[in-house]
């Protein structure tokens, strides 16, 4: 009972500071979820606009974040074959931020199906561009905790 109280009294400032100066952050939270959450609310009220993305199915991480990309629904056996082109999830996002807002917080779902090569281009990416933060999902834990995403690639 006592650690459940005290987990709604953390304010998150660490997590949030982490992220503002890392760029890219490897989370791990319980399997119960609910933690989550709280923390991407207060990185919300933090001033940072968040998008959270699924990281099973993206398929090339580059061309879906940064360029022009096809998607193929399911196909179903009697309509034709159709490639729809949609718009670069990560430069499009960037370019209309409102002026009120420190930059955008990707946060991806199920990262731990990200290879190592993938997870490197994401330390890369906010290294690029600082308005960019990455929060990425990556196990299962007892508590929420966190740390940098470079360190799990160097690790691999």
């Amino acid at each position: 009972m006592a650690l459940s109280f005290m987990s709604l009294l953390t304010t998150g400032k660490t997590f949030i500071r982490d992220v503002e100066n890392l760029g890219a952050v490897a989370v791990y939270v319980p399997p119960e979820g609910g933690f989550e959450g709280r923390y991407k609310r207060r990185l919300r009220a933090a001033g940072w606009y968040t998008q959270f993305i699924s990281a099973p199915g993206m398929g090339d991480l580059a061309a879906y974040l940064t360029t022009v990309h096809g998607v193929r629904p399911a196909h179903v056996g009697k309509n034709d074959i159709r490639t729809f082109f949609l718009p670069p999830a990560l430069d499009y996002p960037l370019e209309k931020l409102p002026s009120d807002v420190k930059g955008l917080a990707l946060w991806f779902y199920d990262g731990k199906r990200l290879s190592r090569q993938e997870l490197a281009y994401l330390c890369e990416l906010t290294a690029n561009q600082p308005q960019l933060k990455v929060v990425i999902e990556l196990g299962g834990d007892r508590q929420f905790s966190w740390c940098p995403l470079k360190e799990v690639v160097s690790a691999a």
